[in-house]
């Protein structure tokens, strides 16, 4: 029997070729060789505030995203978080055996707190990082607990299906420890329940920077549009958000660790080119950023075509059918897991 391998996106922000070559991507090969849950995670989406139109809608957006990249609902099983009830039930009873300790170390926590710190008080640098400990009033007032305690969301979602291997970049390492404490500590007081997963880390792709600062994460929450290109960008936004893409100094392309920008504009050619970096330094020897930029736009753009052509022909009723009976398919796992952990808790059937 196939291992099985669990993950999933939140539908909030714009998805961005960043997800595509750090995540999606590698989730379309691996459909192949193992047992394969993807998940549109809409209960960890409302740890922060979400408007309920745009909501539903990036909801069915990310699914098409999925079944778009090449995604097969006859391989792997899609559907939303928020219609299988054994997600919730189950985080509720890993809650029981977290401690806060566990939840206090958590850097993304931290991080979404700073960006949330930055746009009440319009601080910057430094200062944000001792506002972080120190903004008791922030946290008490502004912080909803659901963000302080996603990652328990998250062991549930990935425990509740017997997952063995999670597809990860190396900055959810976290999260999958986090994990595997909570099933270890679990398994130890109630007995043998859960399987304890592995991270799966795919070093391609895993680390697409922003196209404004290398030193960060492309991000789909990021303040400025100039930071990532959506998958639904425009030709007419790609070829702008390209050509205003950060570079630095001198004017060859060669791939240096000195060179972050071009280094990771380099790496986007590189994977939606299927040219090796090597090819790519040898055609623009002699070249400058301009030529290097223009070519990457064609090289965006003609990846972008297809995907959404696919895309835009699906509608939202064939999508949704695929997600419910995604979800179809997936509960009985779930209701038998969540079953055997009340038996093992003691609960009353």
């Amino acid at each position: 029997m196939a291992q099985r391998i669990f993950s999933g996106v939140q539908p909030s922000g714009n998805l961005h070729i960043g997800n595509y070559l750090g995540a999606i991507k590698n989730w379309v090969k691996l459909q192949n060789e193992y047992d394969s849950i993807f998940c549109v995670v809409d209960l960890h989406a409302i740890t922060v505030p979400q408007n309920s139109e745009e909501l539903k809608k990036k909801t069915i957006e990310v699914a098409k995203i999925y079944l778009a990249a090449g995604i097969d609902p006859k391989k792997s099983n899609i559907f939303i978080q928020s219609h299988i009830p054994e997600h919730a039930e189950l985080a509720w009873v890993l809650n029981t055996i977290t401690r806060m300790s566990d939840l206090n170390k958590m850097t993304q926590f931290k991080d979404k707190t700073r960006r949330g710190i930055k746009k009440w008080k319009n601080l910057e640098g430094e200062t944000i990082k001792k506002e972080v400990i120190t903004s008791e009033e922030y946290l008490l007032h502004k912080t909803g607990v659901g963000l302080f305690d996603y990652p328990v969301l998250m062991a549930a979602d990935i425990l509740l299906y017997d997952t063995n291997l999670v597809p990860v970049g190396e900055d959810q390492l976290q999260h999958i420890e986090i994990t595997r404490t909570l099933a270890n500590r679990f398994n130890k007081k109630f007995g043998e329940t859960f399987i304890v997963p592995e991270p799966f880390i795919t070093k391609e792709g895993m680390r697409i920077m922003g196209l404004d600062d290398p030193a960060k994460k492309m991000s789909k929450s990021a303040e400025s549009e100039y930071n990532y290109i959506a998958l639904t960008d425009s030709e007419e936004d790609v070829r702008r958000k390209i050509k205003k893409a950060v570079t630095d100094s001198g004017s060859e392309i060669v791939y240096s660790d000195d060179k972050p920008a071009l280094q990771n504009l380099i790496n986007i050619y590189s994977l939606l080119s299927d040219k090796s970096i090597k090819e790519i330094e040898k055609m623009y020897t002699g070249k400058g950023y301009a030529d290097f930029k223009k070519d990457l736009a064609d090289v965006v753009v003609n990846f972008l075509k297809p995907f959404q052509k696919k895309y835009n022909a699906l509608s939202d009723e064939e999508v949704l059918k695929i997600l419910r009976e995604g979800a179809e398919k997936v509960r009985p796992l779930a209701k038998k897991k969540l079953e055997e952990v009340k038996k093992k808790i003691g609960f009353v059937l």
